[in-house]
């Protein structure tokens, strides 16, 4: 599989506290936090330094595409999504 990048779409594999949630549209309540398996958009990806791993900053948005929350996320607690292969299939006969 490939490396993640910019505007792929990762789902959380833990919940997240509300406090680690910047809101961007405060008609959502967000106070108990987003659920595991929540989707979101990958907006930068921050490398790693000498004390902190890969980190995202993933956007969260409706299902009309308009953004209610942005959060910095460890890599290891998103799924990257894939919607079709990412390599070539092999056929078993």
């Amino acid at each position: 599989m490939g490396s993640p990048k910019n505007l792929d779409s990762v789902a959380l594999l833990q919940p997240l506290p509300a406090e680690s949630l910047h809101l961007v549209d405060e008609r959502y309540d967000l106070s108990g936090g987003l659920a595991a398996g929540t989707v979101g958009t990958i907006v930068e990806i921050r490398p790693p330094s000498s004390s902190e791993p890969i980190h995202y900053v993933v956007e969260f948005a409706d299902g009309q595409g308009c953004g209610y929350a942005l959060a910095t996320i460890p890599a290891e607690v998103c799924l990257i999504l894939y919607y079709r292969p990412q390599e070539p299939l092999e056929v078993y006969a």
